[in-house]
């Protein structure tokens, strides 16, 4: 009786997102006809194939796999649709052969050590070496000094698809691990390696046992000498390096994947620095790669407005190929065609072509998923907002202004704000321009891969966004450390319109407030409160319980904010003058009689007491100036008290800085003002200049240099008078020149029918 033959099994050492790979992994597939796929990845995406041939999945898509007690720890497998995984997924679906997945179970290496905020804890300092690059190895034996180079001229740009190509890729593999044997970074990631790899023995054992003859195995190149079954060790090796494993209880679900997270930069090592181009590789007949590869990059300069003519291309694409042999390539790659794009289509400049890098060279492509995949409750409730508020997720930036007055831009503004409440920064706040009015928004709106695992985090505070912003805000009100904390929550809660957690913070505020006796904490209150007072009726919210709050508050802080400004150190006194002004924008805002009447009474006595730090009493002395409640007699008098002699140079100038904040117009349009300090600045003694040297530049820095200028013109016209006779004696008329009025003059004699000017 003849023994059966022993099953066939082929391992298709690839290089990940390589389109060279997956065009071979294609025809070597084509070539084999297996009874089953096994792909490098963890067993827990078996549960994801079924939906793999859903028309539609379109890829780049990642599989997510996430630990479901602690959606932090997860991990992203991304397949693009040049990967040669995918293209082996698709191609076993279509064809109803069955696929297993196999390397170390999710489970496991989830379970792993994590940082508090829930990434992988990196490798201590001297704890691990580098570790050695196979790949590197390679290109280094064949005469290269650029791996990445070598594996493209070695195998993307061929376009051989028979096994045989993989037989050479293990063999050459298989020598390069021998050579790393005994080297210490190689011996140390070793141990990692051993246990992925005993996981994928332990799946093709599974698979042979059930009768396969024809498998074929999808891997990374570097593990495909160690899959031979004639190699594998005894099953008990295997098993003994699995054995006692951590392990965390984790789902899988399909998430859009983008073209930008396929690259270098984007922190994820997918391996592929360039994947629109490789997606063009992919795609594109071999005999036009590089025509129509020029084509693109003339469209996309064109919509930049710079001119690419049809000529021009023509001729790029000769030098492109001109290139390719000068450098000995087998065929015209990435290199050569940036080199001749520049030469050609950009003159020599290399900015054009960084403008288009994004659109062409990464690509802007953002995958999809079916609405049946399998997906948190609020992960649902999300798609189902986004497709009825008409919100398009795209990978790209795109500014959205929106008209709260409308009802349709109430509802993205509110469903917004209440992502932000719960960590899923889909829409970051914009820039309105120059209104200022409160009916209108501006967002801008960018998907990146991470938000999906952000809102599996989030799902654990409801099951809509809704009711999840909600939990989420009232959760982060009992945590409050202090009570301005709670006033931006109801500001943030009111602009997300949930009353019902406005209401939990109004008296979760209220309280505390009754129990605080820190005036800077009341002062820091009172802006976020004024606001949400101020633009409520935008919302439809009822705010008159936080009126109430936000009196009781005003109130408080009236009566303790003279004896909270004595005794205060320079840091002190910066963090008090902050606060008093942010509390007097809260109150100017509303511009209520029953709350400016205190607040300007405290300012007035904090004003006019020597003994409080000069930056926060020169700082009242400008807020009731600018507020019509200090008269300029008034105001000149005690800046010329506190620039006199008998001041100390730092605390003069704490002083000044505190007065000068804010516009340069009072200076402009004060004589007065500017002689005093004028004749201050003057004169400090020389070895005191140097110490108020820097505080005094601080405070005309923030200025603008065009306001400087003028200040500066402005002196020089007024010239120095003497001590104790500045600028108030003037000649009205110093500053006219008469021969040029003169015309002038004579112009408005006329029409104001009083004869020719004399």
């Amino acid at each position: 009786m003849t023994a059966p033959s022993p099953p066939r099994v082929e391992v298709l050492g690839i290089r990940h997102h390589g389109p060279g790979s997956a065009r071979s992994v294609l025809g070597a597939l084509a070539e084999l006809e297996p009874e089953v796929v096994v792909i490098e990845g963890p067993p827990e995406l078996d549960a994801l194939v079924p939906m793999a041939g859903d028309p539609d999945l379109v890829p780049p898509v990642a599989a997510l796999v996430y630990a479901v007690d602690e959606p932090r720890r997860s991990a992203f497998y991304p397949f693009a649709a040049f990967s040669p995984e995918w293209v082996a997924l698709q191609w076993a679906v279509q064809r109803r052969v069955p696929v297993r997945f196999a390397d170390l179970p999710a489970t496991h290496g989830l379970a792993e050590a994590v940082e508090d905020d829930g990434s992988p804890a990196p490798p201590r300092p001297g704890e691990q070496p580098a570790r050695p690059d196979p790949l590197a190895m390679l290109a280094s034996a064949a005469g290269y000094d650029d791996p990445e180079r070598w594996w493209e001229d070695a195998v993307e740009h061929r376009r051989a698809s028979s096994l045989e190509q993989f037989r050479h890729v293990r063999e050459a593999l298989e020598e390069v691990r021998e050579q790393l044997r005994g080297d210490t970074a190689y011996e140390v990631a070793l141990a990692e390696d051993e246990r992925r790899e005993a996981a994928m023995r332990t799946v093709m054992r599974a698979v042979l046992r059930a009768g396969h003859q024809r498998v074929a195995v999808v891997c990374g190149a570097f593990h495909a000498p160690v899959l031979d079954p004639a190699t594998f060790p005894p099953a008990s090796h295997d098993t003994a390096l699995l054995k006692g494993l951590p392990k965390v209880k984790v789902a899988a679900t399909w998430v859009p994947w983008t073209a930008a997270r396929l690259a270098y930069t984007s922190g994820y090592g997918a391996g592929v620095r360039s994947p629109g181009w490789y997606q063009h590789l992919f795609v594109t007949p071999e005999e036009s790669v590089v025509s129509a590869w020029f084509v693109r990059v003339a469209q996309a300069l064109r919509d930049e407005r710079l001119d690419a003519s049809t000529a021009s291309v023509v001729e790029a694409t000769r030098l492109a190929e001109a290139l390719a042999a000068v450098r000995g390539r087998p065929s015209v790659g990435l290199t050569e065609l940036t080199d001749a794009a520049q030469a050609v289509l950009a003159e020599g400049s290399a900015l054009p072509l960084q403008l288009i890098d994004r659109t062409l060279v990464i690509g802007q492509e953002l995958g999809s998923v079916p609405e049946s995949t399998p997906m948190v409750p609020l992960a649902a409730d999300l798609a189902r907002q986004q497709k009825s508020l008409r919100l398009k997720v795209s990978a790209t930036e795109a500014v959205l202004e929106l008209d709260l007055r409308r009802e349709a831009g109430r509802a993205r503004s509110a469903l917004f704000h209440r992502l932000g409440l719960i960590g899923i920064d889909w829409a970051r706040p914009a820039e309105v321009g120059r209104t200022t009015g409160t009916f209108k928004e501006a967002w801008v709106l960018e998907w990146e891969p991470e938000l999906s695992v952000a809102v599996i985090e989030a799902s654990v505070h409801g099951t809509t966004v809704a009711t999840a912003a909600e939990s989420s805000v009232v959760e982060q009100a009992e945590q409050a450390a202090d009570l301005a904390a709670l006033g931006r929550l109801i500001e943030q809660s009111l602009r997300a319109e949930l009353p019902a957690a406005v209401r939990r913070i109004v008296a979760t505020l209220s309280e505390r407030t009754a129990r605080q006796h820190d005036t800077l904490a009341l002062l820091t209150t009172i802006e976020p409160l004024a606001r949400t007072c101020r633009y409520g009726n935008v919302r439809g919210v009822d705010v008159e319980e936080v009126a109430h709050v936000l009196r009781t508050v005003v109130v408080r802080a009236s009566v303790g904010l003279r004896a909270a400004c004595t005794s205060l150190d320079d840091d002190a006194a910066g963090a008090m003058r902050a606060a008093v002004e942010a509390a007097h924008r809260g109150i100017a805002l509303l511009d209520e009689e029953d709350l400016r009447t205190p607040w300007h009474r405290a300012l007035a006595a904090v004003a006019e007491d020597d003994a409080v730090h000069g930056d926060v009493a020169g700082r009242a002395n400008r807020l009731l100036l600018d507020a019509g409640e200090l008269d300029r007699t008034t105001a000149g008098d005690r800046l010329s008290r506190h620039l006199s002699r008998a001041a100390s140079g730092p605390a003069a100038a704490a002083w000044l800085d505190g007065f000068l904040t804010g516009e340069a117009l009072l200076l402009l349009h004060d004589d007065d003002l500017l002689g005093i300090i004028d004749e201050w600045l003057t004169g400090i003694p020389e070895e005191a200049f140097e110490d108020v040297l820097p505080l005094v530049r601080r405070t005309f820095a923030q200025y603008q240099p065009p306001e400087r200028r003028q200040l500066g013109q402005h002196l020089r016209r007024l010239g120095r008078s003497t001590p104790g006779t500045p600028h108030a004696g003037r000649d009205a008329t110093d500053d006219v020149d008469l021969d040029r009025a003169g015309p002038a003059i004579a112009a408005v004699a006329s029409l104001l029918g009083l004869g020719a000017a004399s």
